[in-house]
Order: structure tokens, then C-alpha cells, then sequence
């Protein structure tokens, strides 16, 4: 079967209704060909409705969705060079490793003989090589996952889908196979569109994120953009753990602004806000231990590398990630806390 190559997959004002229920509003973005995108928020954002429509399992109410700049809009999942790796792996228990990995050349009308050539080929790419004679029960998660890969790979789809891929295996493998899954995608350069609800997930695997919340676009940008740059408290609080403080914006010139944060005086950009109250995203690890303003250990737990703690301040409850684990203040001790100057952002 001749290459196809990665595609670009564009909405243009799509949204989504199921009766009255809007699951997805007006939403527009651009995945480039060959780029590793995330679709990030909480569960009933419309996450994995934005996926089922790229994949052509939902058709969208409005809008237009191109792959490769072809309108598919209206075309069925047969008819659309995409393939999709499900949460659950959908594997078939009753075949071995290899009979599901060439499934979908076979199901296509190619020989046994290509088929199966086309999907040794993939287990091999998936480090599953000596596995194919093995059944699903026969696996580990891990292996489970990638075999389902090597399934969605073998028919080298113009487009790769991904929902929820990690969430049935343990912290310690997930931290793996996403490592995993963002070598191939960047070594065969593939068109991903990758859907979790996990913020740290995201961060690793991506080339962008899009963060959606309440079935609308809350922001999309880099990673690096959505973390140190968040547009809004929502973002800010889904991606990072922010603390958000009610501060007061002093005066702003050239862009900066002089912020009351309690007791301190800070220069922040002003991202395009006025003088006046506003909220401030503090990230936990970047409010340090030492000098600076009085605080109450409300609650501290030790976890190896670090300190989580709850203190109680004149500007709210903080939650802090300290690597001081050589001193590990307990509830009721007093502290002073300072802020990085880099860890703290203007939202609206």
C-alpha cells in the first residue's frame, strides 16, 4: 500500500450537539502535519467528542473538518485515513499478537501474507518482536498498549488518535510508554492528536496543548506558554497546581505592572491588564522557604524528593512544594515564605 504521509487536521467553527446538550462549541484549531497535539481538560470538557469527530465515529453539527486539506466533514470513519487507539485497547482476546496487529490490512482485502508482513514490520517498531504468537491475556498492560499501536500504525494512517492511552496502567509505566509513544511519533513523523485529562501527561508528549473546559477552547499554545503564560485562573489551576491570590495592580507601564501581592511589591508583566484588583497565579514550587512574609504550617507531608505543605498567610491558604527535605517544618510551625520571581503570572 503506498504511503500516504502525515496530514494536517483543521476545524473551522465546529460544534457538536447531541439533542439540546452542546458537548463542543465553536472550536477552530490547526494540528500541522507531522505535530504531537493534546486535547487537555477535565472530564465532560469535550475532549474526547473533538477526537470521535476527527475520527469521523461523530459527525459534526456545524463547522468544517479538514484532513490534509480534503473537507471530511461529512465522511464516514471507513473514509477517512485516520486510525485511533482506544483507552481500553479494544484488542481481540480470541487472537494472537500478530492476527491483531494485521487485522486491518486483512479487513482492507490484502493477502494473509502482506498483511502479515505489514504487521511484523510494526510489532517490530513497538519492541514487540518474538511476541506474536502471544495472546492479550498472555501481556502486560505495557504490552497490551502497544500492540494496540502497532494495530493503528500497521495501515500507516494519515492521522493517529489517541484517547486516555495511559490511564489503565500504574504511575511508574505511564511514565514510560508516553516516552515511548512520543519517540515514534517524532522518529515516523506522525500526525497525533492525543487526548488526556492528565496536565503532567500533556506537558511531556506534546508540541502544543489545547485545554478545553465547559465544551470551548480555554487556550492552546506550547507548553511552555500555557504554563508559564496562562490566559485565565482556569488554566492556570488545571495546568500546575497555581495558587490563585487576590492581588491589587498598583500602576502599569511599558507593559509592566507594580503588584501588591499582601505585604510584597512585585513587578510583573502586565499582560494586557489595568491598574485595579486582579488574581495572581503562584506555582507551589516556586514559593521558597526563608525570608519574606510570616506564615502557620497548616498540614506537611513528606514525599522523598519533596515537602507538600498548607500555609496559612494573610493572603490565604498556599499550597508550597518545598526540596528542602532536610528540614520538613510540621503543622503549627511558623515560616517565611518569599516568591521566585519567575513563578508568579497575571490572569484575568
Amino acid at each position: 500500500m503506498p504511503k500516504s504521509g502525515p496530514a494536517s487536521v483543521e476545524f473551522r467553527h465546529v460544534t457538536m450537539r447531541y439533542g439540546t446538550v452542546t458537548a463542543v462549541h465553536d472550536v477552530s484549531f490547526t494540528i500541522h502535519a507531522g505535530e504531537l497535539v493534546t486535547l487537555l481538560g477535565p472530564s465532560g470538557c469535550g475532549k474526547t467528542t473533538t477526537l470521535r469527530m476527527i475520527a469521523g465515529l461523530e459527525i459534526a453539527s456545524e463547522g468544517e473538518i479538514l484532513i490534509g486539506g480534503q473537507n471530511v466533514t461529512r465522511l464516514s470513519a471507513a473514509d477517512r485515513d485516520v486510525s485511533m487507539v482506544f483507552q481500553s485497547y479494544a484488542l481481540f482476546p480470541h487472537m494472537s499478537v500478530l492476527e491483531n496487529a494485521s487485522f486491518g490490512p486483512t479487513v482492507k482485502g490484502l493477502g494473509k501474507a502482506q498483511a502479515e508482513a505489514m504487521a511484523l514490520e510494526k510489532l517490530a517498531l513497538v519492541g514487540l518482536k518474538g511476541f506474536e504468537k502471544r495472546y492479550p491475556a498472555e501481556l502486560s498492560g505495557g504490552q497490551q498498549q502497544r500492540v494496540a499501536v502497532a494495530r493503528a500504525l500497521v495501515l500507516e494512517p494519515q492521522v493517529l488518535l489517541f484517547d486516555e492511552p495511559l490511564s489503565n496502567l500504574d504511575a511508574k509505566l505511564r511514565r514510560k510508554v508516553r516516552q515511548e509513544i512520543r519517540e515514534l511519533q517524532q522518529s515516523l513523523n506522525l500526525t497525533v492528536a492525543y487526548v488526556t485529562h492528565d496536565q503532567e501527561e500533556a506537558l511531556a508528549v506534546s508540541d502544543r496543548i489545547i485545554v478545553m473546559s465547559n465544551a470551548r477552547i480555554a487556550q492552546q499554545g506550547s507548553p511552555r506558554e500555557l504554563y508559564e503564560a496562562p490566559a485565565n485562573s482556569f488554566v492556570a489551576d488545571f495546568i500546575g497546581d497555581a495558587n490563585l491570590v487576590e492581588v491589587t495592580i498598583d500602576a502599569v507601564e511599558d507593559g509592566q505592572a507594580r503588584v501588591m501581592v499582601g505585604p510584597i511589591c512585585l513587578t510583573l508583566p502586565a499582560r494586557g491588564l489595568t491598574p485595579g484588583p486582579a488574581q495572581a497565579a503562584i506555582r507551589p514550587h516556586d514559593i521558597l522557604l526563608g525570608d519574606g512574609f510570616p506564615g502557620i504550617v497548616r498540614k506537611s507531608s513528606y514525599l522523598g524528593d519533596h515537602v507538600e505543605m498548607i500555609v496559612a498567610t494573610a493572603i490565604g491558604e498556599l499550597f508550597v512544594i518545598s526540596r528542602q527535605t532536610d528540614r520538613i517544618p510540621a503543622a503549627g510551625a511558623s515560616v517565611n515564605l518569599s516568591f521566585a520571581p519567575q513563578g508568579i503570572a497575571l490572569v484575568r
